[in-house]
């Protein structure tokens, strides 16, 4: 009923020009009243300004605009001479004028609420959600745009995973309901945020999130073709609003490239509402063609004051706040298609001062416009009608000073839909500055702020008690002397005189009149803070308050931008972002490490093939392949390394890591989420990827947690640090999955766990359960209703040995257990992994053929692990299963040849079967030993050179090669931590300058990344 309402008032703003409709309106509102503005500056759209020129507005839009004009007979005409007009902003990202989405209770369940039966079965895909259901037009809240020069909103009810539809608002104040809805249905609007008005616990991760929605989608294609024998209005609404624009807000540039992989997978081309940092990784971001509504919400400096509390903050944060103000302008010229939004900022107008920063380092005064006019309705399709002041267009438009940009304008007027919204009087004179004058033969320092609002009286010596009042061009000030000598009230009135001054009278305490003049300081100018910005002039950026130069000696220089280089426009100097990395943290390369033709040689090369542990030979690696093996090698285009004394190995292998994963580990919504993938959330940053190399970890299989059941697929990586999520990623990767079994899935350590299963054999009875329904699914392809599952899918690969089982897994029935059903339904399990009670099946394993990846010597660390012996592994191997060590922590990921050597000293394994526990024996285990875990001629450059013995404690990586690429170098990693030193220091000394001229800064703080374990339950 409420949408049928809304329509009508649609429908009535277009009757309300018809005769019979009564208007009581003043004539300020009347529609048909033709207005007239001449002698102004008029920007029409980015780059083309037009001088003294005239508009013409009627019926709410311009009717004509241009130098030679005709005025229309009966017009009301307004002479603006020295005032300048720009399009009205356009903010195409946020959530005003929406009502508080209702709110559930905190605790959550599995199961949707019953309450949405014709409804999708996830809570938290709403995309039948319409702006207008919970629209209720704020003026206050619209003044605060206004006054920032803005007069179109883009709004939605930020609330759920599928938001649904946004409406396209005009800040007409002045207007009704029917004449600011300008589109009903403007965008359709996604995120990785659940709904507040759902308790149900799926997705729990940023990776359920992502399945979900690509399930989302590919049901909405089935439902689309009649298939659902049931209603659905969610997926209704998904198939309704397909040729709106589709927009996600996303977050990080990582984030921005998953989202638009995400697109891909289910054909669309997303909006991406993200980006800040988007300048790391601007060439993957500019490859994805999509176009960004991007936040400027830049940092402030931290407050680096207390040398205990700098220690907490990291590199990458004292970098980006030197760098993120840059990020508009490299993006700028990369050309990506970009609006800019005021989302994070505590207030509209603080979008001057953040262009501003940006235009320090070199962002023009155009491309700021284009971000915040013609961009944003290019993006949603509103050019014909915003965007730019072109006749036939609405009449939005700003009124200013002068250089809309330039901290000293000030907005008078902001027309929306050719209403005008008076912000400040333009015939009332600019008071606002620094003066000097003298009162009973003191010299004093007047300081006027916040357009008259605000005074500071001062002498070297005395601060005067003030305040202020201007009104009607007339000044009238009141100044309490603070000396014990003069109690009374001192009382000045003044005008604006031609010299900028101020002329006039003053009534002193004493009862005497005497002349008044204040002269306006030639270096004067205004003053305005974040306390007295009334929003009708541009605030100022802390940055701006620095003047003077800033040492830029960091090495490094920004793409596009050269170090130094100068604006344009003003010859001023633009600041440098100083040193840029691949990643964009401490340990980065300034550039890529590349494929090198390199030859070790003398060197002790453990093969782990036949030929077994080599001495003094030599190792040729070319085009990232091992080339050959032998003594006296030579080639006139390798770099020599010189092994002496060293030994060279097959890079460790790492089964079961949990480290470089971004959004959580686990999937916890659902016993079973086999259509999550740990690929979708790899984060390429995460320092412990180059901690690893520097224990020589080269390959790393990164596995969902052990939440579930059947928990998601794996990602099984190379620690090409420096490189992109995708192109660490092993190219035609075997196809992993994590299943559990024990405490974790069962929630037996859960205070409030709810979820079935509730015991070992509830554990069982799932894996029967889902393979059951794979197999049905099997059956049902090739019918005309088939549905695509995407779990079902993975199940199904399982079922077809396509697709390897890594389980979680610690108590002899239930290792039993699983092999039984994995052969009851005819395939085998791959790896148990933990295995920490595989001594007392070891036989079994072997018949089985599944290995298993353990811990050297954990035990007891919880109740089901209370039978773990340290000789596990070794039992294990000399049944004849393949056995190796893996990590499951951050820490013991970078110390695995330490924990080979354990094998030696429990159970007695050789020294070359031992490390062959953490090299050849899990790249087995993972299906990759044909390209990685030996030495041998053709397989990868995978390779360690160690300065010891590779399983002695005092053994260290010299260097560590991946493909041929030398990812880490200890020589260099000394270069490196000199270098983050010295960057460190320059950096917290600019921002204790930064601190020291008054600048805001925020609280030095510790954002330590969440190192995940298998149990973890965090996103």
């Amino acid at each position: 009923m409420k949408r049928l309402l809304y329509v009508f008032l649609l429908l009535g703003w277009q009757l309300q020009a018809q005769d019979y409709f009564p208007n009581n309106d003043d004539i300020s509102a009347v529609d048909d009243v033709t207005r007239v503005i001449t002698n102004v500056t008029v920007t029409t759209m980015p780059g083309q300004v037009m001088e003294n020129a005239t508009i013409v507005i009627k019926n709410g839009k311009i009717e004509a605009i241009g130098q030679n004009v005709s005025i229309p007979k009966n017009a009301v005409v307004e002479d603006a001479s020295g005032t300048y007009i720009y399009p009205s902003f356009i903010e195409a990202y946020g959530d005003m004028a929406m009502k508080e989405a209702p709110r559930a209770p905190s605790s959550r369940v599995q199961q949707y609420d019953e309450g949405r039966k014709g409804y999708y079965w996830n809570d938290h895909i709403r995309a039948e959600q319409m702006a207008m259901d919970f629209f209720k037009y704020d003026e206050k809240e619209a003044q605060k745009y206004l006054d920032a020069g803005y007069g179109m909103v883009q709004t939605h009810l930020h609330d759920g995973i599928a938001r649904g539809s946004g409406m396209l608002l005009a800040l007409n104040n002045n207007g009704t309901d029917a004449q600011r809805i300008v589109k009903q249905e403007s965008g359709n609007f996604f995120s990785f945020d659940k709904s507040r008005q759902s308790r149900q616990s799926y997705p729990t991760s940023m990776m359920g999130a992502l399945a979900l929605l690509r399930q989302a989608h590919f049901d909405a294609d089935w439902y689309a073709k009649g298939h659902a024998k049931n209603k659905d209005l969610s997926l209704e609404a998904l198939n309704a609003k397909k040729s709106m624009v589709q927009y996600f807000e996303a977050g990080d540039k990582k984030n921005v490239l998953r989202v638009d992989k995400l697109g891909d997978r289910i054909g669309k081309q997303f909006v991406i509402v993200g980006g800040e940092d988007a300048y790391e990784m601007i060439d993957e971001i500019k490859a994805t063609n999509a176009s960004l509504i991007l936040p400027v919400n830049f940092p402030d400096a931290y407050d680096v004051s207390n040398p205990f509390l700098e220690s907490f903050v990291s590199l990458s944060d004292m970098r980006e706040w030197k760098q993120a103000p840059a990020n508009p302008k490299m993006l700028s010229d990369k050309g990506v298609t970009y609006a800019i939004t005021t989302m994070g900022l505590k207030k509209p107008s603080d979008i001057y001062g953040k262009l501003r920063s940006a235009m320090e380092y070199g962002l023009t005064k155009d491309q700021a416009l284009a971000a915040l006019t013609t961009i944003p309705a290019q993006i949603m399709k509103s050019s014909a009608m915003v965007g730019t002041l072109e006749k036939g267009k609405l009449a939005n438009f700003i009124v200013a000073s002068g250089d809309l940009f330039d901290k000293k304008t000030v907005i008078y007027e902001n027309w929306v839909q050719g209403s005008k919204h008076l912000l400040k009087d333009r015939n009332v004179k600019d008071i606002d500055g620094t003066y000097t004058t003298r009162i009973g033969g003191t010299d004093y320092e007047m300081v006027i702020s916040g357009t008259g609002k605000k005074i500071k009286v001062k002498s070297d010596s005395i601060t005067l008690g003030s305040k202020i009042d201007y009104d009607n061009d007339w000044i009238n000030i009141l100044a309490t002397p603070k000396n014990t000598d003069d109690k009374g009230v001192h009382r000045f009135l003044a005008q604006k005189n031609k010299n900028d001054g101020l002329t006039g009278t003053a009534y002193l305490a004493d009862g005497n009149e005497i002349g008044f003049t204040a002269a306006m300081k030639k270096d004067g100018s205004s003053t305005q803070g974040d306390d007295t910005d009334d929003g009708s002039s541009a605030p100022l950026t802390d940055l701006e308050k620095d003047e003077e130069d800033q040492d830029d000696s960091t090495e490094g220089s920004l793409s596009g931008v050269e170090t130094p280089a100068k604006d344009d426009a003003t010859q001023k100097e633009l600041k440098s972002v100083g040193k840029m990395t691949y990643p964009n943290i401490g340990f980065g390369y300034e550039q890529r490490p590349q494929q090198e033709t390199v030859l070790y040689s003398n060197a002790t090369v453990w093969t782990n093939e036949e030929e077994g542990i080599l001495k003094n030979t030599d190792v040729l690696v070319k085009d990232g392949k091992i080339a050959k093996i032998g003594k006296d090698l030579s080639d006139r285009g390798a770099r020599v390394i010189d092994g002496t004394g060293m030994h060279l190995t097959s890079g460790i292998v790492d089964e079961h890591s949990h480290i470089a994963i971004d959004g959580g580990v686990n999937e916890a919504g659902h016993n079973s989420t086999a259509e999550v993938t740990i690929e979708d959330v790899v984060d390429h940053e995460d320092v412990n990827i180059y901690r690893d190399l520097a224990g020589g970890v080269t390959s790393s299989q990164l596995l969902h947690g052990s939440a579930n059941p059947i928990g998601g697929r794996s990602a099984i990586i190379k620690l090409k640090w420096g490189y992109p999520a995708d192109e660490m990623i092993y190219d035609n990767s075997p196809q992993f999955i994590k299943f559990a079994l024990g405490e974790n899935v069962k929630q037996s350590r859960y205070q409030y766990g709810v979820r079935f299963p509730q015991t070992r054999m509830g554990v069982e009875q799932v894996f029967i359960d889902f393979f059951s329904r794979a197999r049905d699914y099997k059956d049902s392809k090739g019918k005309p209703d088939f549905r695509y599952d995407e779990e079902m899918e993975v199940l199904l690969e399982i079922l077809e040995s396509k697709r390897f089982v890594t389980c979680h897994s610690y108590v002899q029935s239930e290792i039993n257990m699983l092999m039984k059903v994995a052969e009851d339904f005819g395939f085998r399990i791959n790896t148990f992994t933990h295995i920490l009670e595989g001594y007392k099946v070891a036989d079994k394993m072997a018949e089985h053929g599944v290995g298993g990846s353990t811990f050297s010597d954990w035990w007891a660390y919880k109740y089901e692990v209370n039978d773990a012996i340290p000789y596990n592994g070794a039992i294990m191997h000399e049944a004849g299963v393949t056995v190796a060590f893996n990590s499951d922590d951050a820490e013991m990921s970078r110390r695995l040849n330490q924990e080979a050597a354990k094998a030696m000293k429990y159970g007695a394994v050789s020294e070359e079967e031992a490390w062959k526990f953490v090299t050849l024996n899990p790249a087995k285990l993972l299906r990759i030993d044909d390209r990685t875990g030996s030495i041998k001629k053709g397989k990868d450059a995978d390779l360690v050179l160690w300065n010891a013995h590779p399983m002695s404690v005092t053994a260290r990586p010299q260097i560590t090669m991946i493909d041929g690429i030398v990812f880490f170098d200890v020589e260099r990693d000394a270069r490196f931590r000199e270098s983050v030193k010295k960057e460190r220091q320059q950096l917290v000394n600019e921002m204790l300058k930064a601190k020291n001229k008054g600048l805001k800064t925020q609280p030095a703080k510790k954002n330590e990344k969440t190192l995940y374990e298998c149990d973890t339950l965090h996103w």
